[in-house]
């Protein structure tokens, strides 16, 4: 922590939560400098991406993306350096992501876990895991709550 941020400097560690969760919604306030990469994992097994992307073409492996499998409608990045937000709604395998107010993943199935992934235990609660090896981060808020 860091006047009141959950920073993340190079080299960097990943954040695993002792409880582990089930379906939830998840809401978090973040920002990067240019050029960074990370990642938020779902039970620990779903990564949902966090790059720096901003005016870039979308794809599963770029911001708001489920790592590999299922990619945003629209890049709803802001400039690197500029405090975004990400809410991501897990119930099953079903994830809804909603980045900066825009829906860009809508009620989709996660075919599989992640490469990264903790676990392979597709059934079982899950963490909540920071990937911190790849680039900086701040959060400034991070709120899990369960689904209804």
């Amino acid at each position: 922590m860091k006047d009141g941020l959950l920073v993340n400097a190079r080299p960097g560690n990943d954040l695993v939560t002792e409880r582990k969760f089930n379906d939830f919604k998840l809401r978090a306030e973040f920002r990067y400098p240019k050029g960074s990469n990370s990642g938020l994992y779902l039970r620990g097994r779903y990564e949902v991406q966090i790059e720096d992307n901003f005016g870039q073409e979308i794809n599963s492996h770029r911001i708001g993306g489920v790592y590999g499998f299922l990619t945003p409608r629209v890049n709803a990045a802001k400039p690197a350096g500029e405090w975004q937000t990400m809410e991501i709604t897990l119930v099953g395998r079903v994830v809804t992501v909603v980045l900066n107010g825009e829906p860009i993943i809508e009620r989709q199935a996660i075919p599989g876990i992640t490469g990264g992934a903790l676990d392979s235990d597709e059934g079982a609660p899950g963490p909540l895991l920071i990937q911190g090896d790849h680039g900086p981060v701040e959060f400034r808020e991070l709120t899990l709550t369960p689904a209804e």
